[in-house]
């Protein structure tokens, strides 16, 4: 058994959905778990309605949910044809949850508003893929992955019972497979005890697609995305990219806790402890080879990888009373971070500052400000990017760093990361 995970990209058009149906054809000859992201830019658009409702103008997210819907339903027609009606007739009682959000007043927290609306995006782009794969004659089970996947409370970010979860996977995927061949899902997404919807944070389908290929003991993983292969750089951001065609768990891991978003941070782990190699393939072009991501003892030459996170902010937190900035302080602010779930990409502290640069996510900022500034003095600088080098050399720096100001540097003999502007 093998697990294939499709992006939002692959989905974008009918044309593209199409291709991914060719793809999944071409592998029938052997048991796949088939995991599907939202379509193209449906997450944003289930997050312009979440933040709309939350900040109550009704008239708003009704608008933006009604031209979401059209959408989906526009895309049925067009990829189903006269099936279509019984696809749409699914996707209704999702549309319906939605309604059921919009319809109350809020009265729990953002994130849990936030989880209930924009886990929609997977479960009506999956409910379409496997219309069309069974309309093409495949032998397709859907499965709400709500039903498998069980997780705590932590809204945006929640964490799996692994134990509950895998007695889950085993009864559900083992059952569909008895009558089945192929099996579509959703990642991204999981339930709580309660049955709330929760999400893994953005980018969770890979981890998702990791975590069934651990628990089901898949022969391999593999990640099709829009890109050729693994490559050195984003090339939306840099224009020489490089083809990585064999890298280690160890060093794709290092990408991605700098910020590289080819493979998610939590993705690697499950997969690393039971030996299963993940396969990085285009699905505009299967017969490319793509990338391997295995153990190997063998050493690897790599080109310099560079990593570049924008909106970014550096903040500066400084005592009120001028005490060092020594264990106690740091587990406080430590701990304050946590609390808002934000997550520090870089640290620097001196005797009585401490230095931080994050994402610049607004709500989650504003809700850190008001919790350090009790404590703290806090200053901040804006609109900075933080430029991660793997396996730097001299002459790549002078070129990359030759129109940018760098504010602050930490430097290893592998690594350099540089805040700059």
């Amino acid at each position: 058994m093998k697990v294939f995970k499709f992006g939002g990209a692959s989905i974008e058009t009918v044309e593209r959905a199409l291709h991914v149906a060719q793809i999944i054809e071409q592998h029938q000859d052997e048991k796949l778990v088939v995991i599907v992201s939202a379509k193209g830019k449906t997450t944003n658009a289930l997050e312009e309605i979440v933040r709309a409702y939350f900040n109550g103008d009704i008239n708003l997210a009704t608008t933006l949910f009604q031209a979401l819907e059209k959408n989906h339903n526009d895309y049925a027609q067009e990829l189903l044809g006269d099936e279509a009606s019984a696809a749409i007739q699914k996707l209704k009682e999702f549309y319906t949850e939605i309604e059921w959000i919009l319809a109350e007043t809020p009265v729990r927290s953002f994130n849990y508003y936030y989880d209930q609306v924009v886990s929609m995006g997977e479960l009506l782009s999956t409910t379409l893929i496997a219309a069309y794969l069974q309309k093409i004659g495949l032998s397709v089970k859907w499965l709400d992955v709500r039903d498998i996947l069980k997780t705590d409370h932590n809204y945006r970010d929640a964490n799996i019972h692994w134990e509950e979860t895998e007695q889950h996977a085993h009864r559900h995927f083992d059952e569909a497979f008895l009558q089945h061949e192929i099996i579509i899902t959703q990642g991204y997404i999981g339930c709580t005890d309660e049955n709330h919807t929760v999400t893994l944070g953005r980018e969770g389908s890979d981890y998702t697609a990791a975590v069934f290929a651990n628990m089901l003991n898949a022969k391999s993983v593999t990640i099709w995305k829009d890109v050729p292969s693994l490559l050195n750089a984003d090339p939306k951001q840099f224009p020489n990219t490089i083809a990585i065609p064999e890298i280690t768990f160890h060093e794709v891991i290092e990408m991605a806790f700098y910020g590289a978003q080819v493979i998610h941070p939590k993705t690697i782990k499950p997969l690393f402890s039971k030996d299963i190699p993940l396969y990085v393939k285009c699905f505009l072009d299967p017969t490319l080879p793509g990338t391997i991501i295995h153990n190997t003892t063998k050493a690897i030459a790599y080109p310099p990888i560079l990593v570049l996170k924008r909106k970014q902010i550096l903040l500066q937190v400084t005592t009120k009373d001028y005490s060092f900035i020594t264990e106690n302080n740091l587990s406080n602010i430590y701990n304050l971070f946590a609390s808002c779930k934000i997550k520090i990409n870089l640290i620097q502290n001196a005797a009585i500052s401490f230095v931080a640069c994050i994402d610049s996510d607004l709500e989650l900022l504003e809700e850190l400000l008001t919790v350090l500034q009790k404590e703290y003095v806090v200053k901040r600088n804006e609109d900075l990017f933080l430029f991660t080098v793997r396996h730097y050399t001299e002459d790549i720096l002078q070129e990359e760093l030759k129109n940018r100001t760098v504010l602050l540097e930490q430097k290893t003999r592998q690594t350099i990361q540089m805040v700059v502007r």
